[in-house]
């Protein structure tokens, strides 16, 4: 038997009863955001407020876990202080590190706050090796999440070429392969998660109700209809059904889930620092069940990875927590490249 180094677990918190199940769970960092823009999931209902941030990093620290903040939207012209004022308000509330992805940003942070430790955010785009060494070169950067559109060849690549740990994706919803860069939503809407944190913000969606189905609409786009004895849609335009060539289907991304565990082993192997959980905007049954079956795969690779193998029961679970109850490797498996 031979025991494994394993990825750290980071599991999402959009509200403090998620922050508690996801360290209750196993998780071993949990990563949160305010509740404005500042917060790329700035979802009405979800996020913290000072007292529950104060709450939330006390429950978490006193059981050894670590706490990460995200303020990865990009300021707005003329609000500047708005978003220095979330780094500053990180660094007092003493969380474990801030995840970033405004260069301007992350060069205040490193001047402002030279002991805080920096995390690169997905939504800075950073594909490669060089771009990931620039943010560590100039600003200190420690760590790296890579956007979702990298083989796991290319990932172990930049392992190799970077002195920056490396986090990756490993369960959750996926967006169209243009991470961090969400076009889409600013062409319907003219906001995005990168200017006001909210992807197809709910104000734009629209469900309209007729004889037999029920059409949803985003800012006046028809994106979806389904008949009566069809589940909803999801009220985003990439999500969306369209009519090409006379075929309706999901002609941009189909609703489903990315789910690693089964090349758990491969991902320990090249060296992958941490496994993010994609998910603040889900409830806090989400994030325990998750973060409970990862915790389990993650211990079972750490004590005996020769003889790692999937359990039936992980799968099972994990399906049920699933977009459109579908899972796939996404870019992880290019068996072309």
């Amino acid at each position: 038997m031979r025991q494994q180094k394993i990825p750290e677990l980071v599991c999402p918190a959009g509200s403090l009863p998620a922050l508690k199940a996801a360290v209750d769970n196993g998780a071993d960092t949990v990563y949160i955001g305010y509740r404005n823009d500042t917060n790329a999931r700035n979802f009405a209902g979800l996020n913290f407020d000072h007292k529950a941030m104060v709450e939330g990093i006390c429950y978490a620290h006193k059981r050894g876990r670590h706490v990460l903040m995200a303020i990865n939207t990009f300021p707005q012209p003329g609000r500047e202080a708005d978003w220095h004022q979330a780094v500053d308000g990180a660094a007092d509330l003493g969380v474990d590190a801030v995840i970033l992805a405004d260069i301007g940003l992350l060069d205040y942070a490193s001047k402002r706050h030279p002991d805080l430790r920096l995390h690169l955010s997905v939504q800075g785009s950073a594909t490669s090796y060089e771009a990931v060494n620039f943010a560590h070169r100039e600003f200190g950067v420690r760590r790296a999440v890579l956007p979702r559109v990298l083989t796991l060849a290319q990932v172990e690549l930049v392992i190799k070429n970077t002195p920056v740990e490396i986090e990756v994706f490993g369960f959750g919803s996926l967006c169209v392969m243009n991470e961090g860069r969400c076009w889409l939503s600013s062409y319907a809407t003219g906001e995005s998660p990168n200017t006001v944190g909210a992807c197809s913000p709910a104000k734009y969606v629209k469900w309209e109700k007729s004889p037999g189905q029920m059409s949803t609409r985003l800012n006046g786009i028809l994106i979806d209809r389904c008949a009566d004895n069809e589940a909803a849609g999801y009220p985003t335009l990439c999500k969306g059904r369209f009519e090409v060539n006379g075929e309706t289907y999901y002609a941009l991304e189909e609703p489903t889930s990315l789910n690693v565990i089964e090349i758990l082993p491969e991902i320990a192997r090249i060296g992958v620092s941490a496994i993010k959980v994609e998910g603040r905007q889900r409830s806090p049954t989400y994030v325990a069940q998750v973060t409970r079956t990862l915790r389990a795969a993650l211990d079972a690779l750490a004590g005996d990875s020769e003889h790692y193998h999937v359990q039936p029961a992980w799968q099972a679970d994990l399906a049920r927590v699933s977009e459109g109850n579908q899972a796939t490797l996404g870019a992880y498996n290019r068996p072309w490249r």
